[in-house]
Formats: C-alpha cells, structure tokens, sequence
C-alpha cells in the first residue's frame, strides 16, 4: 500500500471498506431475515418450499458458483500466467454442459432434498446415505477452504492487517457472519443473498470492464499488447505455456486440472441442492440455462480483469500485496477508481465468500440431518422440527471447522484450491450418480466402492502431492513427504472412482432391485411421483 501511494496511486481507506462492507451485510440480514418467516417444515428449510422460478433460481445458482475463486483467483491466475490462467474460466463453463444434459432434470425428479436421496433410492438406505453424507461433508469443507483463504487475504489487503493472528480473526468474522445466514435464513434466505449477490457482481464486473477499456481507447488489442510489455513472461503471457506444458509433469497437471474441473461441477454438493428449490424438471433446467448465461457473461468479464491487472498494476505488485495472487482485482480496482471503488469490489468479494460458504454450509447440514440424523439414527420417523434443529447445530460446527480450516489455508490460490474441490466431488460422487440413473445393474456395494474409493484416492493423492509438501508453494513448507507429482489428482482419482463402482458392482451382493430401477427410471424421466 506504502508503494502505491508513492507511486500517486490513492492509497486504500480501511474506513470506506469496511463501511461499504458493512451496508452490505447489514442489508442482506434483513432480507433473510424477512425470507424466514416461514421456515417451518424441512421442505422450507432445505430447498425454499421449491418456490423459486428457473430464472431466480438460474442467478442464484450463478451466485452459489461464482465464488472468491472466480473472481479474485481467475482474475489473479490471468494477471500472473495469462493465457494459461484462462483455463479455469473455460473449464467452469463448460462443466454446466454436464450438468444440463446428464444431472438436473433427473436429479430434480428422483430427490427431494439431498444427494443422498438420489443414491439410496434403489439402494440399501441406511449405508448409501452415511457415504453420501461423508462425502458431502467433505467436499464442502474443502471448498470452504478456498473461500475462507479468500477472505483472509482480502481483508489483509483492505484492513492492511499483515499480522497471522489479524487475518485469523477476521477469517473468523466472516465464519461467523456466514453462519449467521445460514442459521436465520435458511435456504431460501441463503437464495435471496446469493440472487442480489449475482447481480451486484455481474453488475461491478461489467462496470470494470467498461472502465479498463476506456482506459485503453476501448481497444481489446491495446490491453493485450500493455499487459505483455508489463509482465515477467513478455509476449508469452498471450499463449499456451505461462503455466503448463513446461514438461510432461505440467502437461498431465493440466489435463488432470481440465478433467477436474468440467466433471467437477457436476458432482458438488452444494450445487446440485438448488435443483430442489424450483417446482419441477422444467425449471431446473432454466435454472441451468440462466446460470451458464450468467457465468458466461462473468468470465468475460474476468479475462479483461486480469489481462488488466497484468497492464495496470503488473506481477511484481500483485505478488508483494497481502493475499498474493488473489489481489489482483482488488489492486486493480484501487489503480482504476481509487478507494470508492477498491470498497465497492471488496464488498462485492465479500459477499462471493459469504453467500457461497453459506450454500456450503446449509448444504453439509442438511445432508448430516436429513442424511444421516433423520434417515440413519431416527429411522425415517424424525420430527421436523427435530430434524431442523439438528441442522441449525450442524451449520455451527461446519461454521467453525471452515474457520479454522481457512487459517491453515489462508494464502494459496484460492482458484486452485477450488480446483481441488472440485477433483475431490468428481472422484467421490460423480461415477456413483451417473451409475445410479443409467446402469441397470448397478447395486449397493458398487455405490459404497465407487463414493469410498473415489473420495480415498483423491485425498491421498492431494496429501503426498506438492499442494501438501516438497514444492516452494506447498501448505508445508521446508518438509517433503510428496510422491505423487501431479498438483491436481482427477486425471487418476475420477478413472479409479468408476472403476470401483464398475467391480463393486460385479462382485457385490445383493443384486439390484429391478423394481426400485424401474420405479427411479420412470420417475427420472417423467416427474411422476416427484
């Protein structure tokens, strides 16, 4: 901050920040506040009563996945290695392909509020719904790493706070903040934050675009051409290569990365969970319609952002700010508009993380209540009320792991920590859901293989690769236990998941319940019963 204001750059206002910020929060707690009202029956506390159109729940669903990763990580990415960065944007897009033609409309029509029902409904229930839970749990802890990360290092650059111990507190704020959401709102709350959340980050995102291109006599060629004089790479910021495919390790990195993130998707929790918000298979299909819409308009957006950022601010500012990488749109910000808009995109990325770790949140809770505590322990037979209360608790805990969990992972790429993620949903769940709507014979013991086997592997590759240990960059520097050289482990864990389900099936008893197979088929693709 000292070297910007030297440079005549206007120095960031803590003040403005946090006052921006505030407005924010302060505004969308009264909106859940007023959406909760009739938060009664689990129906309105896990999937909003399904009162939600296509469209609204389409910008929701934009909301939920347009997360600190895709602004403040993708942006970072470009800035840094250019074209190469590019390719989370592509490889997030395109996974809504998966989605729309394989997941929503049959997932919409088996399930009423969880993964879990989809997988057990021609299955034994109460083993399939312990996987499923566990895997849920999981994955969204590790998303929540890489928004939580986010946070730290946003407010770091904002509060200039340098300090661990100031980062891990205010990682706690935001925890708790996130929580908040959750435990008033519910999950048609938690929607209407992530709808006016959307739109006020599509909104900013066009606003900065706009202005970067006047800045450049509206000339795309013009930014590309300053962004590569001003970059470490020089002209090779604008081809394949700043990255990847420096040696056949990174060539396999980013075809694992690739397949992690367009299969990815597909299969993460939190995601597939809005498809219960809207009345029928219709609407979830707008809903994917509207949401790839919207995100197509994002990254767009976002690959002016960073090759603006790589121009304006340049790689040596980038890397010496708080945060790292994931600083690049805020500095950009601040070298565009000054304060006020260095605020005004703070908030913005603020209430990325906050609407998106509330999904996380509310979604690891229901899977535990309706999963485990409502459909394992009680039985089927749990009371509503009971079942919303175990709920409410279980968002504190997952509030609280994510909280501690950021602090750990506070200062990677939050991109590439979402990147992870998103192996970790592929391998886990995606073999399992496409096995469970479309192969006849597929049975318990394949599905406990395929969800255990899947999630084993990726995270026992994540743990011995250079994300955990041996790399400059690894979570634990100076010690080196890695054995696995792929930073992204999808290119062998998702293989390995559907071969699990695929032997597991082979050898498993009992065999499948063609009745139940016949039912979900029809079901699936009809709605009858839904």
């Amino acid at each position: 901050m000292t070297a910007l204001a030297a440079e005549g750059t206007p120095a960031s206002d803590p003040l403005v920040n946090t006052a921006v910020f505030a407005l924010f929060v302060a505004i969308t707690l009264y909106v859940v506040y007023r959406a909760s009202s009739r938060n009664s029956s689990t129906a309105d506390y896990y999937a909003a009563g399904s009162a939600f159109t296509g469209r609204q729940n389409g910008i929701a669903l934009s909301g939920d996945f347009l997360s600190a990763a895709s602004f403040l990580g993708i942006a970072g990415a470009i800035a840094m290695h250019g074209y190469d960065g590019f390719l989370y944007s592509i490889g997030f897009l395109v996974a809504w392909l998966v989605d729309l033609l394989l997941i929503a409309e049959l997932l919409r029509n088996t399930g009423r509020f969880t993964m879990g029902d989809v997988l057990s409904f021609r299955m034994k229930q109460r083993p399939v719904r312990a996987a499923a839970a566990t895997s849920t749990l999981v994955i969204s802890f590790f998303y929540m790493l890489a928004q939580m990360a986010g946070a730290g290092g946003l407010v770091a650059l904002l509060l200039n706070v340098h300090s661990k111990l100031g980062q891990a507190l205010v990682i706690g704020v935001v925890g708790l903040v996130m929580v908040l959401y959750v435990l008033v709102g519910g999950m048609k709350g938690t929607t209407w934050v992530q709808i006016i959340k959307a739109t006020i980050l599509l909104l900013c995102g066009a606003l900065l675009t706009v202005f970067l291109f006047g800045k450049f006599g509206f000339s795309f060629s013009n930014l590309l051409s300053s962004a590569a004089e001003n970059s470490p790479l020089g002209d090779k910021l604008l081809e394949p290569g700043g990255s990847y495919g420096k040696n056949a390790t990174t060539k396999l990195d980013f075809v694992s990365l690739a397949l992690a993130l367009v299969l990815g998707a597909a299969a993460l929790p939190h995601v597939l969970m809005r498809f219960y918000t809207v009345p029928n298979s219709r609407e979830a299909r707008r809903s994917v319609v509207w949401a790839t819409a919207c995100m197509f308009l994002f990254y767009l957006c976002t690959l002016v952002i960073g090759f603006g950022a790589a121009a304006l601010v340049g790689a040596d500012e980038i890397k010496a700010a708080p945060g790292g990488e994931n600083s690049a749109a805020p500095l950009l910000a601040l070298h565009v508009g000054g304060t006020l808009l260095l605020g005004i995109i703070a908030a913005v990325a603020f209430a990325t993380i906050l609407a998106v770790v509330a999904g996380l949140t509310i979604t690891a809770s229901a899977s535990f209540a309706h999963d485990v505590y409502a459909n394992i322990f009680k039985r089927g037979k749990a009371d509503p009320a009971d079942e919303v209360r175990v709920a409410r608790l279980t968002a504190i805990a997952v509030g609280a792991l994510a909280i501690v969990g950021g602090v750990l992972a506070n200062g990677q790429n939050i991109a590439f920590l979402v990147a992870l993620a998103f192996a970790v949903a592929a391998s886990a769940n995606l073999s399992t859901l496409l096995y469970s709507l479309f192969w006849k014979r597929f049975n318990t013991t394949g599905t406990l293989w395929g969800i255990y086997g899947g999630l084993a592997a990726s995270l026992i590759l994540v743990l011995f690769s250079p994300v955990v240990s041996g790399a400059p960059d690894a979570i634990f520097k100076g010690i080196d236990f890695a054995w696995f050289p792929l930073k992204n482990p999808g290119l062998v864990s998702i293989p390995f998941s559907f071969l699990c389900g695929f032997v597991g099936t082979l050898v498993g008893k009992p065999k499948a319940n063609l009745e139940k197979q016949a039912e979900m088929e029809v079901r699936s693709l009809t709605g009858i019963g839904s």
